[in-house]
């Protein structure tokens, strides 16, 4: 590496600037220069900027500026600017913990080159990313130090940066594929579209509006290019911004803040959300129940409701995990309480006894929002540790199911323990077994500031959800109307409208307007760390806001959706989007939340809604009842869609551990295991499980075929193994009775499976089947499989390997066409054996059909393998798309009974 003085500076490049003037013919900004660059003793690069012309567009522009530029790892570089005179807001270490920039550094000072001058910098000398800047106007931009290529080029506008308005542009090609940008719901599928404004701003609007600010703040995004080589980006910024896409350049415009960004090299587009959520957070572990099929309805009357409901699933063999309730069980729909005439704790505690006698689990919905009522334990204690967000020095007051309430203010150390409290309280009187904390956006039904009217009844005889308090509209800050208006809403409303008032006051004089998308990650980290202490247990946590980072902490689903065939549609995209932003716990409500389903919809939801990750019908209480048994044809799909899914359990929970342990998402798009395949990019109508599990659903009414793609390989159908498909990269028309959804498994996998049952408690007891996928037609060229398992209680703190506490297992398995050889290699093997866990089937698929009159002799570590329960059978395979010379065959072994804790080596000639 050359330096220039204590710099790394590696060459001296030319670097175009484009003018980008932007806002009605208004020029918004002139730019910075970059009069001095200095190193760090931490091996930073620290460089001073000065405002090149004042303009008054969204206010004045902040005179000097602080640069920092950083490679914190060989594959991640982070360019943080601020003011360089006053503190700014950013997002608090405490909820999302990070190296943090510091405010000064020892330095050995070097003025920068003259204007239009440039250099790169790089820490690194193996590392994949450069940075490389230019004076005057000042700009950056973050390339490949393998190819060459600009992932990201600031100097394709001036960066502004005001008190209340940040604004950089990058250019892009126009072959870039980009992913990201949400909580929005995207209509035309997973990929970032021209054209579009993203608007980034917890809101609590429904997920049927199309391209709208939604539950979740992520402004992060991934860049696919030519050949599949990928690139994540992330602003951590709390504040509320639109993201506008032209489809050769990105523009942030931010309302607040510091301009935080960390590239991401990648390149495959699983490296880059491991890079991700190594620096996010790596997704929590979620307990092996959660994988199972939950069932909820806002409308449950009383317990025995919810009683008949468990009954009703267990008559009609539809297996089901987890029994909810949304706000029913509350008094008053006031938090940690129970109704008492319809949810008595005499009733409710002998139904919990025996749904958890039978590995049943229960979860409940909180709210934020603590009624106001001086009869009522929560609120009193809550004044007393005085824990709730302000206004005017006073708690703010809002409205939201129970009447008027006040809002917990999760920034506060002493709000943290107060939650703590409250749902031990709870728990020992209602041992729930996780919590669903919603309207955490937050949701509030007023605008303004409120009172509570004297002249009448709040809430009064209209609808819940009607603003009963008197209020006023707050127009005198500047946080309350700032100089710039995102889209909020997708109308540019205020951004106070039905939350909290921008201008109120959390713990330490922060401000709402710069905390707000903060509450959800806020709220989930005290509920799971509340849990977690309490129950000795891992916690399950489901929320409805979301921000950089909640995935640590807590599972997601797509809020209120709509009972239609497009929102059956636009769940898998937001789905897996939540995977790429490291919350791979995600689901959308089978079946729709509201109005009424249809049994054809239904039907087709659960097909799809029993491979989402997270997997639970739940609908309003306008809404007819949906319960999957309620209809005989939907009964059926459940029962087969929900039998192959139970029968995957060992491989969605080893796929769990892969996300906890490094960030892999469960549901992934075609394009992360087949990213040189551009034909992958834009599917948005099927996706996979893990690396390698096809989901191929029916997404229109009246329709018993799709119109499915298949990567190059072969596929095979987990509903029928001797049916397959031989793809060269195509699409491929499959059957699809009302009855069935199409699953396949793909060449190259071991997949782990076992018997299924009406729980995961009874599912995860049953033998092992390990199906081995060759190619069809590898016996000219070999084949080779192989797969993984990790194994533990289900609900340990700790989701590692550990002897006596969990096992992991890595199988391989090869052939020559000639010979067959299966290995596993255990890890911690003794938990495994303690089990009793056994493989008792292998399902070989992809063998010659010259197999099948052939005699067999197999071996087990070396010596002649027999046994009085064991035998196998080989019958042929059906292909469709290419067919494979000679055909195919699959060979089943039955009876082996090979201990899962203890290291196989099984071989057998052909």
């Amino acid at each position: 590496m050359l330096t220039m003085g204590s710099l790394p500076v590696l060459t001296f490049i030319c670097v175009v600037c484009a003018v980008w003037s932007l806002g009605h013919g208004q020029q918004v900004g002139y730019g910075y220069r970059l009069v001095s660059v200095d190193q760090g003793s931490d091996g930073s690069l620290i460089g001073s900027l000065e405002l090149i012309q004042q303009t008054n567009t969204y206010g004045p522009d902040i005179p000097h500026l602080r640069l920092y530029v950083k490679h914190e790892t060989e594959d991640r570089v982070r360019v943080h600017i601020t003011d360089a005179q006053t503190k700014r807001w950013e997002v608090p270490q405490e909820l999302l913990s990070r190296e943090q920039a510091p405010a000064d550094l020892p330095v050995s000072s070097r003025k920068a080159k003259p204007a239009k001058s440039a250099f790169e910098f790089s820490k690194f000398a193996g590392g994949e990313l450069i940075v490389s800047f230019i004076s005057n106007p000042f700009g950056f931009a973050i390339k490949r130090k393998s190819n060459g290529d600009v992932l990201f080029n600031s100097s394709y506008g001036n960066l502004v940066f005001k008190d209340q308005y940040l604004e950089v542009t990058t250019g892009l090609p126009a072959t870039a594929s980009l992913y990201g940008l949400g909580e929005n719901t995207q209509p035309n599928g997973i990929k970032i579209l021209p054209k579009e404004a993203y608007t980034l701003y917890t809101t609590d609007i429904s997920a049927i509006n199309l391209n709208t600010d939604l539950y979740g703040s992520h402004p992060f995004y991934m860049d696919v290019r030519n050949g599949g080589i990928s690139h994540g980006v992330l602003l951590l910024n709390s504040n509320g911004m639109d993201v506008f896409y032209t489809g050769n350049a990105l523009t942030y415009k931010v309302i607040g803040g510091v301009l935080d960004f960390y590239f991401f090299a990648g390149t495959s587009p699983l490296d880059v959300v491991q890079q991700y959520t190594a620096l996010i957070g790596r997704p929590v572990a979620q307990p092996y129940w959660a994988f199972g099929f939950h069932q909820c309805r806002w409308g449950y009357k009383n317990v025995s409701d919810i009683t008949n409901v468990v009954e009703n699933y267990n008559k009609s063999q539809i297996p089901l995990d987890v029994i909810w309730n949304d706000d029913d069980h509350m008094d008053g729909a006031k938090d940690f309480t129970l109704d008492p005439i319809n949810y008595p704790e005499y009733k409710l505690r002998p139904f919990l006894d025996r749904i958890h006698a039978n590995g049943m689990r229960y979860v409940v919905l909180i709210d934020p929002g603590i009624a106001i009522n001086t009869s009522y334990g929560t609120f009193q204690r809550g004044m007393a540790d005085d824990v709730f967000i302000k206004h005017g020095g006073s708690p703010f007051l809002g409205q939201v199911w129970p009447g008027a309430v006040y809002f917990p203010d999760f920034l506060n150390p002493k709000t943290v323990n107060f939650w703590a409290d409250e749902i031990s309280h709870f728990h020992q009187m209602v041992p729930v077994d996780g919590l669903w904390i919603d309207m955490n956006e937050i949701s509030n039904f007023c605008s303004g500031k409120c009172s509570i009217p004297t002249n009448r009844s709040c809430p009064g005889t209209g609808f819940p959800w009607e603003c009963c308090l008197d209020r006023t509209n707050i127009t005198a800050t500047r946080w309350d109307v700032p100089p710039y208006k995102i889209n909020a809403s997708g109308t540019q409303v205020p951004l106070g409208f039905k939350t909290i008032a921008t201008s109120s006051v959390h713990y330490n004089g922060v401000l709402e307007y710069d905390a707000h998308s903060l509450y959800g990650l806020s709220q989930a980290i005290a509920t799971h760390k509340a849990l977690q202490n309490l129950l000795d247990k891992r916690p399950f946590v489901l929320t409805r806001s979301t921000f950089v980072g909640s995935g640590s902490y807590a599972a997601h689903w797509t809020g209120d959706n709509k009972a239609t065939w497009e929102d059956l549609r636009y769940s898998i995209s937001t789905i897996l989007n939540f995977g790429m932003f490291g919350m791979p716990m995600v689901g959308a409500d089978i079946c729709g939340f509201y109005p009424d389903t249809t049994e054809e919809l239904c039907g087709r939801w659960i097909q799809l809604g029993a491979f989402y990750p997270f997997s639970r019908d739940h609908s309003n209480l306008a809404s007819k009842r949906q319960e999957l048994y309620l209809w005989d044809s939907v009964a059926k799909s459940a029962r087969k869609a929900l039998g192959l899914g139970y029968r995957l359990l060992p491989y969605l929970y080893t796929l769990n551990y892969d996300a906890h342990t490094t960030g892999a998402p469960i549901a992934r798009p075609l394009f992360f295991s087949f990213p040189q395949d551009p034909e992958t990019y834009a599917v948005s109508k099927q996706f996979l499980l893990g690396p390698g599990v096809l989901i191929s659903p029916v997404l229109y009414n009246k329709t018993t075929s799709v119109n499915a793609y298949f990567p190059k390989g072969s596929w095979y159908n987990l509903n029928d193994m001797t049916m397959a498909v031989k793809s060269s990269g195509q699409y491929v028309t499959l059957q699809a009775p009302m009855d069935t959804i199409n699953v396949h498994v793909c060449e190259g996998m071991i997949l782990p499976m076992q018997r299924g049952g009406m729980t995961t408690t009874v599912a995860r007891m049953t033998p092992f089947t390990l199906i081995i996928a060759f190619p069809l037609g590898f016996q000219s060229t070999g084949g080779k499989a192989k797969g993984h398992l990790f194994l533990d209680s289900g609900e340990d703190v700790d989701m590692k390997i550990a002897e006596g506490k969990s096992t992991y297992v890595d199988f391989s398995a090869e052939s020559d066409g000639k010979k067959v050889r299966l290995v596993s290699q255990v890890e911690s093997g003794s938990y495994g054996l303690s089990q009793g866990w056994v493989v008792e089937k292998l399902m070989i698929l992809g063998l010659s059909k010259s197999h099948l009159s052939s005699q067999i002799a197999f071996q087990l570590d070396g010596k002649p393998f027999t046994s009085s329960s064991f035998t196998y059978s080989v019958q042929p395979l059906s292909t469709s798309a290419e067919q494979s010379q000679g055909g195919g065959a699959i060979m089943e072994l039955n009876g082996l009974a090979l201990p899962v804790g203890r290291n196989i080596d099984l071989s057998w000639t052909l």
